[in-house]
């Protein structure tokens, strides 16, 4: 069944040159992650990032952070180092202003010529913020002496890797939209997957490394079983997670015209357990690094040259959090915790309008049974959507530290846990749901049977047949 779906999928010509569209421009990107960016010693680099992992230190996790859910890797400066990491942050700080801003409303209301003029000024705050993200990236390796010293020194040098990063970000931005217009599926998502897959060869690496049932300092075929069995499961749980939803029953009211009656329609209003997607991991992991690396900083520079009794209880109380706010630790997994809560619901309230809701059901003349169109809508709207949230920000929490518990309990390494939960894996899971219902809306308009079951039968080539 699942090779003659594939086979359908290659004999419709329009969803044929889709896919492999899609798939040149990711093959594009992977090329060009390769090309290094000039007098950077990429030797050296990847040494100091490989010391920071192993060590666990700030700055390890924070490139690891990029790495996962920007399309980039900071560990290879390479011209696409930066990845969609500044565009996201783009798209993120207008999304969230469109909520508070009656200029972007306004933008907002107008249809696709207002979403035209805000995706123009995304674009030039995203160039904005590469220049930004990439003096400040040059700055810490040039401080790390991981430039040479030839190039650190010369002002062209800097303008020219600047000019570099920002290109390669603005060219990864331009794949994402052609990947929109002439391929299929979300195409800054499907770079971001490219690039959380491209680490999926060097966990298995690793897990190959470390799997030796003679040794009982490696792992043996139990360990290998649980690793298996909690990805399916994780994995699992992620797309049930995705796809969840509350459904509120919907009733149309009946319209008599002349001698006839319309409407009465029974429908559902689907409302999303997680209705955040992977954005409060997203916020609450970003902003779980900046503490940490400006700790870690501060401490660092007060204690340096200084004995443990000269130290004063602030310097002490600098090193107790930079000791408990490392990942793994109780202090930052409750906080990490309570942030995803928070985020989950602070997103919610940005996206989620229950009073405009309320006014569009009551417009197209629809009801909830049992409930007045208006503000009593509105508010059992929210309450529903308050109550499930905290379901679905339990399974993003869970989700968000079940990487770092395995990674630190059970000594497993990061790269590898970091497929059973965090944000690459649902980054992942939805764009992968998101690719497979576009290719299974294709296939059934056109009477083929999809992916997921559906009973369309492979009649498209006997219609056309009949037809001619």
């Amino acid at each position: 069944m699942l090779f003659q779906t594939i086979a359908n999928v290659f004999r419709i010509p329009e969803l044929r040159n889709k896919i492999l569209f899609t798939l040149s421009m990711l093959a594009v990107y992977r090329i060009g992650f390769w090309i290094p960016l000039p007098g950077v010693d990429q030797s050296a680099l990847a040494t100091f990032f490989q010391e920071q992992s192993e060590q666990g230190t700030a700055a390890g996790r924070a490139a690891e952070f990029v790495a996962i859910f920007s399309g980039g890797s900071f560990s290879q400066s390479t011209i696409f180092g930066l990845g969609v990491m500044p565009y996201i942050s783009a798209a993120i700080i207008f999304q969230l202003l469109q909520a508070v801003s009656p200029t972007l409303k306004r933008l907002r209301e107008e249809g696709p010529s207002g979403q035209q003029k805000i995706q123009e000024w995304t674009r030039y705050t995203t160039i904005g913020i590469c220049i930004i993200q990439a003096f400040a990236w040059l700055s810490f390796i040039s401080n790390q002496n991981l430039v040479y010293s030839v190039w650190a020194a010369n002002p062209l040098w800097w303008l020219t890797a600047i000019t570099a990063l920002t290109a390669g970000t603005v060219f990864l931005m331009w794949i994402g939209e052609q990947i929109d217009r002439f391929g299929i599926g979300n195409g800054i998502s499907m770079l971001i997957m490219a690039g959380i897959l491209a680490g999926m060869p060097n966990a298995i690496r690793t897990v190959a490394a470390n799997f030796d049932p003679a040794d009982s300092t490696k792992m043996s075929w139990m360990g290998l079983l649980l690793l298996i069995g909690g990805f399916v499961l994780v994995v699992a749980g992620s797309v049930l997670l995705t796809v969840a939803q509350r459904r509120i029953p919907v009733q149309q009211q009946k319209h008599t015209r002349g001698r006839r009656v319309y409407g009465g329609q029974r429908s559902y209003l689907p409302l999303r357990v997680n209705h955040g997607g992977v954005m409060p991991i997203i916020f609450a992991s970003s902003l779980m690094i900046f503490p940490a690396v400006l700790i870690s900083g501060i401490y660092d520079s007060v204690s340096a040259g200084t004995t443990p009794d000269e130290r004063g209880w602030w310097i002490v109380a600098l090193g107790w959090l930079q000791t408990n706010i490392d990942m793994g630790q109780f202090l930052y997994t409750l906080i990490y915790i309570a942030m995803v809560y928070f985020f989950a619901y602070f997103w919610i309230t940005v996206q989620f309008n229950p009073e405009e809701m309320s006014k569009q059901l009551r417009d197209h003349g629809s009801f909830i049974p049992g409930l007045r169109p208006g503000p009593r809508t509105a508010e059992y709207l929210e309450t529903v959507m308050e109550r499930i949230t905290y379901v679905g920000a339990a399974f993003l929490s869970i989700i968000a530290v079940l990487p770092v518990v395995v990674n630190t309990s059970l000594n497993i390494d990061f790269a590898v846990t970091q497929f059973l939960g965090g944000t690459g894996l649902l980054i992942v899971v939805s764009v992968t749901l998101d690719f497979l219902q576009r290719v299974e809306a294709a296939l059934l308009m056109r009477n083929y049977s999809g992916f997921l079951g559906g009973d369309g039968g492979d009649r498209g080539p006997r219609l056309r047949s009949a037809r001619g």
